[in-house]
């Protein structure tokens, strides 16, 4: 194909002339790995290198040659080369990185067919009429939110006085009730009872009239409690042993607690019949300690059940020991049991209105707790440090923790959050406080694991029953778990997706946690997830202002190469690589001006046969060099100069050991461009000087930082119009290269270099498993070092020449650290300590450069001379090093 920049002679070099071995199609490939082309086999001579040279380099004499001497069938399976996909016998199914699964999206012809972009609800739905204001007018409603009296604003009402709730007593002596008929005396009680709606000084009331009725002398009122539905129901007194002069203070000291069926009560509970006994110590049923505890003697007692307008049984009315050793009669049990119809709907009444008033006072405490998260979402560790802070308070427990979701997984975590109690009295007494991040607590992985994955809520009252729970966790501590209450976190946005768990630890005393509980964390959990998303959005929001930030300060330094430069580019001839000497380890470009190493670059793409392949535009791919080159910044080392040595080292490295074949075509024009792009707008200072600068890179990218950035800086470039030199590739292909891309361009941070170097050591000595994704990855992670890397390799003159360069460049940035962040830089970047700099190279040669060469060398014969050029440069500055130490 001819580029778009003119015609006639200054055409640029057709891409129809022969390619070098590294241009071989796939296609043509055998199952050996042998190419179908004479010319293409690994006995590949320097006399056909030669003829080659001269065809690259005269490419209208070849294209004459072809016109008057290839035939149909030489044009036939030149055709049928190209009209394969490219990349499709070499390259497992291609994935994405997570920031481009979804980015990637075809656009129009005039626009760029791939962009990174990112999708969200409008969330402009219709909003669905539940319910209108004007229907609480009848109520008459107070402020919603009221002030306290030291100016805290709150949801919480002032407390309703007990003279509101309960109405004027009218209870009468037993002499008074003697002048009553039976029906009189029932309707006196009952208006008794009616007004009341405080539940406990209604019992207390009915409980004194009960006895004025039945003449007893004491009397006990047992509420029904726990949920029919799981059998957990029981009976609970927080009134016991009443008579005609106690006082609600004076009897509701304790509480009772009877399980249900058990004794009288429970057997008059459970069965919702009366029941009579004349000689309690006779009844089987009879539970004799409690008069042994209390000191007090139960001779007789009679037991009715308190129903509801339902049939229910909510209570059970105890009356003891008739006056003047008397047995309860019939018409005592009558009296009783009409007088307890009555009572049933009274109670009943008082608990709905004490459920309501719990219901509010709970829903103020949610309010609350929602405008406590709310109130600042300045970082997600403050807003879930205020999360447990007001869980530990609100549900009285040793331990409460956080643990959020990680993206795309079901059930590991990516942050856990934790507090105790003894934090927050640390706290109250000025201590400092405690980070929420610290991670000093287990996180009983298999049951916030199974929460996490099944959104089901888990409250064990004995976690060592439990099979989930990893008792190692007890081992060699001090604390143990008692009681567990694990809850989901649910995304605001989507319901059934949990981002978190709650898991609450140990409640007070001893005590299991209870169904109130799970109801009260359910309904924070609902706040709390709204909060953590929101903190979220937040924080996404701080980076893409960084990140605008950034591109804005990008934007202003550099600009698009014009397309007036990528013309003339385009119309130059090109040398061959056996010219420009590109297939040498020994390779100088201190010879070369920029617009040398442009040809040579485009040389690179030719012979490794990338635009024929990928149908990519001769013109764009000008234009595109042309802008990487503009990219870069005009540091000492760092430089365009850098990125093309490293490209070229990496042709040289696939040419020579035709690795071309084993990593596919998506692979080689993935490298390539990651290593023309790799350290795109450096800016002559590395991931530590960000960081400690706290400048706007650091705060867009924690870890890798500059790498992150040139990654960001390629795709930019990759997008621009004029500039999409990967247009013509399907969507598969696109995402295959810059996932690639990704994943070679971040393999040139040393720090992820040496978390994977055992690894990949390991993987080089046992041999690549080609068919494992994760071993191309350190495979082409070692590539990418050992080019980066590659002035090491370098002849001592081209070495000394570098090595000055880099040593410049590391001065300045311990300069900046010295003036403007008063710090002490690195020996290696301290001037002061320049005489130390050959010892520092032999070590930085033996700790990261012998390793990686070694390995290649290893793999490859082909590759021993970058090798040795290290050993020799490494006795150089050995030398040096000795010399320094006799001064």
């Amino acid at each position: 194909m001819s580029g778009s920049g003119g015609g006639g002679r200054d055409e640029p070099p057709s891409v129809t002339a022969a390619a070098p071995p590294t241009a071989v199609p796939l296609s043509n490939l055998t199952e050996d790995g042998n190419s179908d082309h004479v010319l293409m086999s690994d006995e590949y001579s320097p006399e056909f290198a030669r003829i080659e040279a001269f065809l690259d380099e005269h490419p209208d004499f070849f294209q004459n040659y072809l016109i008057r001497k290839a035939t149909r069938s030489m044009i036939d399976a030149w055709l049928v080369s190209y009209a394969i996909p490219p990349g499709t016998t070499s390259l497992p199914p291609p994935f994405s990185p997570p920031q481009q699964e979804a980015a990637v999206e075809r656009e129009s012809s005039s626009a760029p067919r791939f962009r990174i972009s990112s999708r969200s609800g409008s969330g402009g739905a219709t909003p669905v009429r539940k319910i209108s204001a004007h229907e609480f007018e009848k109520g008459g409603l107070t402020k919603p939110l009221v002030t306290t009296i030291d100016g805290t604003p709150t949801f919480l009402s002032p407390p309703t006085s007990s003279s509101e709730l309960t109405g004027q007593i009218r209870k009468k002596s037993r002499t008074d009730m003697l002048t009553l008929n039976e029906s009189e005396l029932i309707l006196e009680l009952v208006k008794d009872i009616c007004n009341d709606l405080d539940v406990r000084s209604l019992c207390h009331k009915i409980l004194q009239n009960v006895g004025i009725l039945t003449y007893a002398d004491r009397c006990s009122l047992f509420l029904v409690g726990g949920d029919p539905a799981t059998d957990s129901q029981y009976l609970v007194s927080n009134l016991f042993d009443v008579s005609s002069h106690s006082t609600v203070e004076e009897v509701s000291k304790n509480e009772i607690k009877i399980p249900w069926g058990s004794g009288i009560v429970g057997f008059v509970a459970k069965t919702g019949e009366s029941c009579n006994v004349s000689d309690c110590y006779k009844d089987s049923r009879f539970n004799q300690n409690v008069d042994v505890m209390t000191g007090y003697r139960t001779r007789s007692m009679m037991c009715c059940p308190i129903k509801d307008t339902a049939g229910e049984v909510i209570g059970v009315a105890q009356v003891i020991n008739k006056a003047n050793d008397g047995y309860f009669s019939k018409n005592d049990e009558m009296l009783f049991e009409k007088y307890l119809q009555f009572c049933g709907i009274g109670l009943r009444n008082a608990q709905i209105y004490e459920r309501s008033q719990l219901e509010v006072k709970r829903n103020q405490v949610l309010l609350d707790l929602a405008g406590v998260i709310f109130q600042e979402q300045s970082t997600l560790e403050t807003t879930i440090h205020r999360i447990l802070t007001h869980m530990l308070c609100l549900i009285q427990c040793e331990r409460a923790m956080v643990l959020l979701v990680h993206e795309g997984s079901t059930s590991t975590f990516s942050q856990t959050f934790e507090l105790s109690q003894e934090d927050l009295d640390n706290e109250s007494k000025g201590e400092p406080k405690k980070n929420a991040f610290e991670s000093r607590f287990p996180m009983n992985a298999g049951i916030t694991g199974y929460v996490a994955a099944t959104g089901e809520i888990v409250n064990l009252s004995d976690p060592y029953r439990d099979p989930r729970f990893d008792q190692s966790v007890d081992e060699n501590t001090d604390f143990k778990h008692s009681t567990i209450l694990a809850m989901p976190i649910k995304h605001s946005g989507s319901p059934g997706r949990v981002q978190g768990v709650f898991q609450l630890i140990n409640k007070f005393d001893n005590l299991p946690f209870t169904s109130n509980d799970e109801n009260f964390v359910e309904a924070f959990a609902i706040f709390c997830g709204m909060g953590i998303n929101n903190v979220k959005m937040y924080e996404t929001a701080v980076v893409a202002m960084a990140k605008q930030q950034v591109t804005l300060e990008v934007l202003s330094y550099h600009a698009i190469a014009p397309l007036e430069e990528a013309v003339k580019l385009s119309r130059q001839r090109i040398p061959s690589a056996s010219a420009l000497h590109l297939q040498s380890f020994q390779f100088d470009d201190f010879s070369l001006e920029d617009s040398d190493t442009l040809k040579a670059a485009l040389r690179m793409f030719i012979d490794l046969d990338l635009i024929n392949r990928f149908n990519i535009d001769y013109l764009t791919l000008c234009r595109w060099l042309s802008s990487v080159r503009k990219n870069y910044r005009d540091v000492t080392y760092h430089n365009w100069k850098h990125a093309f040595n490293v490209c070229q080292l990496m042709f040289s490295i696939i040419s020579n050991t035709m690795w071309w074949k084993k990593l596919g075509e998506i692979e080689c024009l993935a490298l390539v461009l990651a290593c023309l792009c790799h350290d795109l707008d450096h800016r002559g200072t590395n991931n530590s000087y960000q960081i400690k600068s706290s400048n706007s890179l650091a705060r867009l990218y924690s870890t890798s930082t500059m790498e992150h950035h040139h990654f960001d800086q390629c795709l930019m470039l990759l997008n621009t119009s004029g500039n999409q030199i990967l247009s013509n590739l399907s969507q598969e292909e696109f995402k295959a290269v810059v996932r690639v891309l990704e994943d070679a361009i971040l393999a040139t941070d040393l720090a992820l270099y040496f978390k994977r170097r055992k690894e990949t050591m390991t993987m080089m000595k046992e041999g690549v498993n080609w068919q494992e994704e994760k071993d191309r990855s350190l495979f082409r992670g070692l590539m990418m070092t050992a080019c980066d890397l590659g002035a090491i390799t370098k002849p001592w003159p081209i070495q000394q020449k570098i090595a000055k360069l880099v040593t410049t460049e590391f001065f300045h940035q311990g300069d900046l650290e010295k003036e403007e962040l008063k710090l002490k830089p690195i020996p290696m970047m301290d001037r002061e300590k320049k005489d130390e700099l050959p010892s520092m190279q032999v070590s930085f040669i033996d700790e990261i450069c012998m390793p990686v060469y070694e390995s290649l060398a290893g793999a490859s014969p082909h590759l021993k001379p970058m090798l040795e050029g290290c050993v020799e440069n490494r006795k150089h500055w050995s030398e040096l090093a000795d010399q320094e130490n006799l001064k």
